[in-house]
């Protein structure tokens, strides 16, 4: 299910994003994916974002398991 998400950029900023659609032919929103997609790739592939990431998933799971006891 699609989510709606509001976004706060510099004027430079939006006036970037604006250009490079434009250059792409498509809409402002798409690129915005685009980028995010790129974004979150290189993510995944980051030792140090993968290492950060299974840390908060251990100290959450822990948390979790705390609350959930009797």
């Amino acid at each position: 299910m699609p989510k709606n998400m509001t976004l706060r950029l510099s004027d430079e900023q939006a006036a970037e994003l604006e250009a490079i659609a434009k250059v792409e032919n498509v809409p402002i929103a798409e690129e915005v994916r685009r980028a995010l997609a790129m974004h979150i790739a290189a993510r995944r592939k980051d030792r140090g974002f993968r290492a950060r990431l299974k840390a908060s998933i251990d100290r959450n799971q822990e948390i979790l398991k705390r609350l959930a006891s009797d």
